[in-house]
């Protein structure tokens, strides 16, 4: 009895900055970071869970979460200009409704001792990363694609975190990473929209001789921006209204591959299992008024 009276003692003190509303169908506010307000389809045969993850009360960006495999399939988000430099410092989150009875829709600093074991069933705690040292924590829907310093902080949830390796995410998907930022800082005028995910071929880190963490096979991201610079250089030209980039999640891996959103489509395809009615975004991204 003592140790759930500090239980909820503990969660009542925890900090609430940070809450993730699960849904069965999204809200209006939250699909508000998707291109026409329509995730991408043909996901939704796994077990999965829609979270709109909030930070100080506001809506910041989407992701479908596999409670089974404890990894994100996508973060879908909206672009913020920024000079990528900005740091924040704020602890790692979890969600609680994911896996507990909690009455609340604040998502929570990860708590000291062993209160972890009411959540992890169904989503990623702390200790799965710590001997996993062939991997690191990366974000779907990275900081340096945020401006605001909350925009920023809600990217520090596992929820939104999947295993990566060091070289590849540091030296290449993080590359990338700028390269993206700087093309729409540059040309797009209007809202970007950007869906992060993944693909997984059974891979998983383990813990206590369980299966914890689907490793990604493949890194995958595509972005739609149907307002842009016209006079975009020619070598940039190609890559709007929308571009999409993967790249094979391994320390042997020196390549992102960009290709058009309609090859990402049958990428994706090949490399994953998804409904015959996948999209990423509706129409591709071709904007209605256009001719093509």
């Amino acid at each position: 009895m003592a140790f759930w009276l500090q239980m909820g003692f503990l969660l009542a003190s925890l900090s609430s900055a940070v809450r993730g509303r699960v849904e069965q169908q999204l809200s209006p506010e939250c699909r508000e970071f998707l291109y026409m307000g329509t995730p991408p389809k043909g996901l939704e045969h796994q077990p999965v869970r829609y979270i709109c993850q909030f930070y100080n009360k506001k809506p910041r960006y989407v992701t479908l979460y596999n409670i089974e495999q404890h990894i994100p399939i996508y973060s879908a988000y909206t672009f913020k200009r920024s000079e990528g430099e900005k740091c924040v410092d704020v602890p790692w989150m979890y969600e609680p409704q994911l896996s507990t009875s909690f009455n609340t829709d604040e998502m929570q600093p990860f708590p000291s001792g062993y209160m972890h074991m009411n959540f992890e069933d169904a989503q990623a705690i702390l200790d799965d990363y710590t001997n996993a040292i062939h991997y690191e924590r990366g974000t779907l829907n990275p900081d340096e694609h945020q401006n605001e310093l909350d925009d920023k902080a809600s990217t520090y949830t596992l929820t939104n975190v999947v295993p990566m390796v060091p070289d590849f995410n540091d030296r290449i998907w993080n590359k990338q990473e700028h390269i993206i930022r700087k093309r729409l800082n540059n040309y797009c005028r209007g809202t970007a929209y950007i869906v992060t995910g993944i693909t997984t071929s059974g891979k998983m880190i383990r813990r206590e001789n369980m299966n914890r963490i689907a490793v990604p096979t493949y890194m995958w991201s595509a972005y739609c921006c149907v307002d842009y610079d016209h006079n975009t250089p020619f070598t940039e030209r190609n890559k709007f209204p929308s571009f999409a980039h993967y790249g094979l999640n391994d320390d042997e891996n020196n390549e992102i591959v960009e290709i058009p959103v309609q090859k990402m489509k049958e990428f994706l395809k090949k490399t994953t299992f998804v409904n015959q009615n996948f999209q990423i975004f509706v129409g591709d991204c071709i904007p209605p008024s256009s001719s093509n």
